[in-house]
């Protein structure tokens, strides 16, 4: 049971995933070097707010560089930053992409005496302040580490109890990324079951938080469609274990999925009009700009457009990718509403339909046709 009046508000920092030395190969040497830079600057960030922030612990949930690619200075870059936060502690648990093999640099860097590594694959204990613990576990291998808390593992001792390691929890699998494996699997109960109040984990990009488990996500975006306030987590520690959390946003690269809606287009020249508007309205403020396009619509007659005739549009940004061009001619209505199909009737009935104005026929067959035809840009401007 937790000890009152021990802990007085222990405020930890937390980070995961934070990839150092991502390939970015698609971004081209140039710009993915500078990605790769941008999330150097993010970690070095969140040392520097989390010091200001006065915090007792900074923690990393895995996934902290790349194991198979780590460029030839990344372990001195990271023996340097966490040795400016000394004494302040740095609680290091190794992910499934920087697992801590013995050639790791979690395994050979000498690191500076505030700096803990939880080499090995089950929960171990580190008493930050009186009455409160912090177990940490690291996966020793890049695939198939088994669940901490699959062989029953429980606290030990009194106080509160907290957690922080790199794992996939199994009621979040509907909410995961395309792809994702169940390194080191475990559900919600068991975090509560085991003793514990709660537990700070890596290996989810999206950021999520319940009362007993906070996902930070990752620092700085590493692929298109993420979304959510990611980054560092300020978590303050109650003397009854409970968890208030503050996000600090400290990206600053800018991943941008730009959609594009042909329709009405006779020409690719009025495409490519059409992108480069959009491209254009894009945030200016980030320090690396990427866009990924897609455009769909219904062309005013046939019209063929190659991703080569939109990779030359003028735009400000680091990096323009063309990630799918779906067009097709314009359906003919009349000929739609006389087919013996579904619709066909669908049409007719749209027309036949009382009360409705010529601009709402027309926005909601053009729906219905987008939708029959499998198109996700429903909503019609």
């Amino acid at each position: 049971m937790p000890v009152a009046g021990l802990i007085g508000g222990v405020k930890v920092a937390v980070v995961a995933d934070v990839h150092i030395d991502q390939s970015f190969t698609w971004a081209g040497p140039e710009v993915g070097r500078r990605m790769r830079q941008s999330i150097r600057d993010a970690l070095r960030s969140a040392v520097t707010v989390a010091a200001e922030a006065g915090v007792d612990a900074f923690c990393i949930a895995g996934d902290l560089f790349e194991d198979d690619r780590y460029a030839s200075d990344t372990p001195d870059f990271l023996r340097s930053l966490f040795a400016d936060l000394f004494p302040v502690p740095v609680l290091l648990t190794p992910g499934n992409h920087d697992p801590a093999v013995p050639t790791s640099p979690y395994v050979t860097v000498e690191w500076t005496p505030n700096v803990r590594v939880f080499l090995e694959p089950r929960l171990s204990p580190l008493r930050l302040t009186d009455g409160l613990t912090l177990w940490g576990a690291g996966h020793d291998r890049p695939a198939y580490t088994p669940g901490f808390f699959d062989s029953g593992f429980r606290v030990s001792g009194s106080g509160v109890n907290v957690a922080l390691f790199h794992g996939a929890e199994r009621g979040a699998f509907r909410f995961q990324e395309e792809g994702k494996v169940a390194h080191a699997p475990f559900d919600v109960a068991q975090i509560g079951a085991a003793g514990l109040t709660h537990a700070f984990v890596g290996h989810y990009h999206q950021p999520r938080d319940t009362a007993l488990l906070t996902y930070p996500g990752n620092l700085e975006r590493l692929t298109f469609g993420e979304t959510g306030e990611r980054g560092l987590v300020i978590a303050a520690i109650d003397d009854d274990g409970s968890v208030t959390s503050q996000r600090h946003v400290l990206a600053r690269v800018g991943m941008y999925d730009v959609s594009v809606e042909a329709d009405g287009c006779a020409t690719v020249d009025e495409v490519r009009s059409r992108l480069e508007a959009e491209l254009a309205g894009l945030p200016q403020d980030a320090h690396v700009r990427v866009a990924r396009v897609s455009i769909a619509g219904q062309t005013a007659g046939p019209l063929h457009v190659s991703p080569h005739d939109l990779t030359t549009v003028r735009h400000s940004l680091d990096k323009v990718v063309i990630h799918s061009v779906r067009l097709r001619e314009a359906d003919d209505l009349e000929q739609i509403a006389a087919e013996r199909t579904v619709r066909g009737a669908f049409v007719r009935l749209v027309h036949e339909a009382a009360g409705l104005g010529e601009e709402d026929r027309e926005l909601i067959v053009t729906a219905g046709l987008r939708a029959m035809s499998g198109r996700g840009d429903l909503r019609v401007v």
